[in-house]
């Protein structure tokens, strides 16, 4: 069986941004055939007619429309149980991650070095983005490694790219944004080898449309310390 990336974007209110998004993702090279699910989680600002004007491309681009607003979580599962590919990505539709950077996160899989590929936006650079943000991210992270014996800079990245049987044997749960911490402590758990890459990125405030906030951070203490001692 061929290799085919698959590129879930789960996409709540990103009318502005979800088209570059899309556009990119269909342009960008990549060592492998590629398919692409946005999973529209019940948006109300004008994302679905952004969406319906896209249309579908046959065999790489498929749009899948959410009854109602689930959370991150959700439409990721819903992305993941209509996957094809062998190797699993997600993107988020607000740009503050550049899809080229997924050619150079599939490859160490491709080559059979890690099952599990991060792309830290934390790895060997100055750090940007609001100091709250970055601290929230530092404390959860690092509180991730000391529950679960990891050595990762970058616990709540967007790119977690691995193996789709990888993916699927998580058994995934969250339906928000604590997705992210079920993820990493899911892996760890299972002891797979995970490698972090750089990735650059262009942080936005609540302002610009950020929705996390520090209610997701709270809930994603309470997932790390559930996976942890359940």
């Amino acid at each position: 069986m061929s290799d085919l990336l698959t590129i879930i974007v789960p996409v709540y209110n990103e009318a502005a941004t979800v088209r570059q998004v899309i556009d990119r993702l269909l342009q960008i090279p990549l060592p492998i055939p590629r398919e692409i699910i946005v999973v529209n989680d019940g948006s109300t600002d004008g994302t679905t007619d952004v969406l319906d004007g896209v249309g579908a491309v046959d065999g790489v681009l498929s749009i899948v429309h959410a009854a109602a607003n689930g959370g991150k979580g959700s439409a990721i599962r819903i992305g993941l149980h209509h996957a094809r590919g062998t190797i699993i990505a997600s993107q988020d539709a607000d740009l503050e991650l550049d899809p080229v950077q997924l050619a150079d996160l599939v490859r160490p899989i491709l080559d059979g070095e890690a099952e599990v590929v991060y792309g830290s936006r934390f790895l060997g650079r100055r750090v940007a983005g609001p100091w709250l943000s970055v601290a929230a991210n530092r404390t959860l992270t690092a509180l991730t490694n000391i529950l679960f014996g990891g050595r990762l800079t970058d616990m709540e990245t967007c790119y977690k790219i691995m193996q789709t049987s990888v993916a699927r044997g998580l058994h995934l749960e969250s339906d928000r944004f604590e997705i992210e911490p079920e993820i990493t402590a899911k892996l760890l758990l299972q002891r797979r080898r995970i490698i972090e890459r750089p990735v650059r990125f262009d942080p936005r405030d609540r302002a610009s449309g950020k929705k996390i906030g520090w209610r997701d951070g709270f809930h994603a203490i309470v997932v790390l310390l559930k996976y942890r001692f359940r």
